[in-house]
């Protein structure tokens, strides 16, 4: 069993214990490849200050715990234990400071079960991205719409936009990502060689093996980062970044993983979108520069759930997390594309076909 974040054991009357990510507690007989079962939430009683189980009347048996649960169990973290806040754009339930990680190994693609994933727009949002596009009419040419409400002629004129077109986002992440800091006009011009490839910079570094790029250090340098937050250029954004910074790191000169922190992050929306993307994206980093996906490790800020989505997570938590898919890039002949923006979904194989639970259907609130 591998897991690969915080857990605590206790040891009663015979059986281990494990408090396993944020606030469950899972009983086995001494591992050795044992069944788990989940007891239930835990909580601090008034009186003794102390940990004590809160048995239920649902029992969930695996032989190891699923990597999902880390997400399940910040859904009932927030809702058990957040505050109520009156937010920007209605009431939400929010908890401070999270993190959670998945392995990429094998191919593994944490896309969520519990609920289906829309993982063909997550991926052309992501080349979109890549691509240094700020143009939403190109996301909906593919049927990708995610991008429509902080588009709109309304939204872009309460955020001060008045002149911008309706459609146009403005200098946002693949603005910074592959231009940061470049002057920006309308998303119709050509910003070619303007402002600073980040995206450019780490893929230099991870192909130039252990002494190439990043001032000499390679793939071993601790400056592979790229960021969206660009304080000179919020204002001319439709929508501020939220997940604002991501960074890559390589171990024994193969394995690629990437951290990303996340200033606020829409549980029930955006966070499974941005594991898809960032686990994606480390993927195509790894196969563009000769190395392997091993980790997305990903932090949160502000991480909250709308009121309006509390009902309809209370059921996906009630569901059992199925096996992650698993994909190789480029197939068989692992093809590797003279730009990373240029793949396509046609490179994305499927070594294990993705599963999940139906559709769980919450408006997107802008």
């Amino acid at each position: 069993m591998d897991i690969r974040y915080n857990t605590i054991t206790y040891y009663y009357r015979g059986r281990f214990y494990w408090m396993v990510g944020l606030g469950c507690v899972c009983v086995g007989a001494g591992g050795g490849g044992k069944p788990y079962r989940y007891l239930g939430d835990t909580k601090t009683t008034k009186t003794t200050k102390k940990r004590s189980v809160l048995l239920s009347d649902y029992y969930m048996m695996a032989t190891t715990v699923h990597p999902e649960t880390q997400y399940l169990d910040l859904i009932r973290h927030i809702l058990d234990r957040g505050s109520r806040e009156e937010g920007r754009n209605g009431a939400v339930y929010t908890s401070f400071g999270h993190s959670m990680r998945f392995s990429l190994k094998d191919g593994v693609w944490p896309l969520l079960t519990t609920k289906k994933v829309a993982w063909k727009a997550c991926f052309h949002e992501l080349m979109w991205f890549l691509g240094g596009k700020t143009d939403n009419r190109l996301l909906q040419a593919r049927g990708v719409h995610i991008w429509d409400a902080n588009a709109s002629r309304d939204f872009l004129d309460g955020r001060g936009l008045t002149d911008r077109w309706e459609g146009d986002l403005g200098p946002i992440y693949g603005f910074q990502w592959r231009h940061w800091n470049a002057p920006y006009d309308t998303c119709d011009d050509n910003y070619v060689g303007e402002g600073v490839d980040q995206i450019q910079y780490v893929i230099d570094a991870l192909r130039g093996g252990a002494g190439g790029g990043a001032g000499g250090e390679g793939r071993s340098s601790r400056r592979l980062l790229v960021s969206a937050w660009n304080p000179g250029q919020l204002d001319e954004m439709a929508l501020p970044p939220c997940h604002v910074l991501m960074q890559f790191h390589v171990r024994e000169n193969r394995y690629l993983s990437c951290a990303l922190y996340q200033r606020s992050g829409d549980v029930g929306l955006g966070v499974p979108f941005n594991i898809a993307s960032y686990s994606m994206l480390t993927h195509l980093m790894a196969h563009h520069c000769g190395l392997e996906a091993d980790e997305f490790v990903y932090f949160l800020g502000n991480t909250h759930i709308y009121e309006s989505h509390v009902e309809v997570l209370r059921e996906q938590m009630g569901r059992v997390p199925l096996e992650f898919p698993r994909v190789r890039i480029g197939g068989e002949g692992s093809e590797v594309r003279d730009r990373i923006e240029d793949y396509e979904l046609s490179d994305i194989e499927w070594v294990r076909p993705y599963e999940s639970h139906g559709v769980v259907k919450m408006a997107m609130v802008a």
